[in-house]
């Protein structure tokens, strides 16, 4: 009974390690990588019997809180302390690294990269014994062929359960930003691509570049601003052209192509056509002066077979030489009228007329070559 009774027994401070500072403090100086590490005494506590500790201050930086603690010790009967052991260790609120835990403990979801691979997991309970062809070949057909189930293992309950509740929570459900304002729900698009099997009821693949869920697995009532079915809204502009005005009273003129002026010369080159040819405006002053050369060597003609008479009547001609002479140059007097411009035909074929009819009045006042008498009294 005496030694449990001594082992719960205090230890006395003892005054020759409380005395020791100075060694402590020199021990602890020399453990340090530099003297200046170790600061200020802190404490002094007895361990045990003729055993204590000296406590000082860490200066060391990122190590706040922590304090250096030498062990001191001193033999029976013996007047001098003696070092133990020198040692770091942490204080109340002291900055600790956390608790360690195994890697497959750490390991947290997008924490594999290239190279790296998980351990082989017998139990997973997301997991369950693959499909095993029962002999029936319209079951084994669904269940191989269109379902994929003849894997060694494939989902479980407890895992298409923590999927599709992972996946509806996530940036791909309807709860997103993206989602709430879109115009349609995804299962409307033509580019959601449905899951197989049970997930397939709510989720689907997006098969639409433009939109940021590319090629992710999205619920039926997600949605963006990519959906195919819909469009934006028609806003007008804010800067519309005006209607049309029709200008109705200024007339454009608009030049023909191929005229010629009748003396052969350009006139004013403003009035010009595209072509180059004459101006228009002289079309109708060469119809004219061509009329008029036209008649002038019709009535020449006849004037210089018979006369005029005094009132300006035509001469009656009296041989059919002169008929014939008058004829020739009734002829060059209307080619004369008509030219060689083939622009010009319309307007030419007028003076031809104009030419022919002025031709024919002079006719009327010839006689008739046969030697007949001139309906004119005085050639009677």
């Amino acid at each position: 009974m005496t030694a449990p009774v001594a082992a719960r027994r205090k230890a006395a401070k003892d005054a020759v390690l409380a005395a020791c500072i100075d060694l402590a403090r020199e021990a602890a100086m020399q453990t340090a990588d530099r003297p200046g590490d170790v600061g200020e005494h802190v404490s002094f506590a007895m361990v045990g019997e003729r055993l204590a500790v000296h406590n000082f201050a860490c200066t060391l930086p990122g190590y706040l809180g922590w304090h250096w603690a030498t062990v001191v010790a001193r033999a029976p009967r013996s007047r001098t302390a003696t070092i133990c052991e020198v040692t770091l260790l942490p204080g109340d609120g002291a900055l600790l690294a956390p608790s360690w835990l195994p890697w497959a403990d750490r390991l947290r979801p997008g924490d594999i990269g290239p190279g790296d691979e998980l351990p082989f997991r017998p139990d997973d309970p997301r997991l369950e014994p693959g499909y095993k062809r029962s002999g029936n070949p319209d079951i084994d057909e669904v269940a191989v062929e269109e379902l994929a189930l003849e894997r060694t293992r494939i989902l479980s309950r407890d895992g298409r359960d923590e999927a599709a509740a992972r996946w509806y929570a996530s940036d791909r459900g309807p709860a997103t930003a993206v989602a709430i304002h879109a115009s349609a729900p995804c299962n409307a698009c033509g580019f959601w691509v449905p899951l197989q099997g049970a997930l397939g009821q709510v989720f689907g693949v997006c098969a639409n570049e433009w939109s940021s869920d590319d090629g992710r697995v999205v619920s039926l009532d997600h949605g963006c601003g990519a959906h195919s079915e819909t469009d934006t809204p028609q806003v007008p502009s804010l800067w519309a052209d005006p209607s049309p005005l029709i200008d109705e009273l200024t007339i454009d003129i608009e030049e023909a192509v191929g005229t010629e002026s009748a003396e052969g010369g350009d006139s004013d080159p403003e009035h010009k056509n595209v072509d180059g040819d004459k101006p228009i405006d002289s079309v109708s002053g060469a119809v004219s002066k061509r009329a008029k050369n036209a008649r002038g060597k019709a009535v020449r003609g006849k004037s210089g077979r018979g006369g005029l008479d005094a009132s300006g009547a035509g001469a009656t001609v009296t041989s059919p030489a002169a008929d014939k002479a008058a004829g020739a140059d009734d002829v060059s007097g209307t080619d004369d009228a008509v030219g060689t411009d083939g622009a010009a035909g319309a307007d030419d074929s007028v003076v031809a007329d104009d030419a022919v009819g002025t031709d024919g009045a002079a006719g009327a006042e010839t006689s008739p070559p046969t030697g007949e008498s001139a309906d004119n009294p005085r050639d009677l």
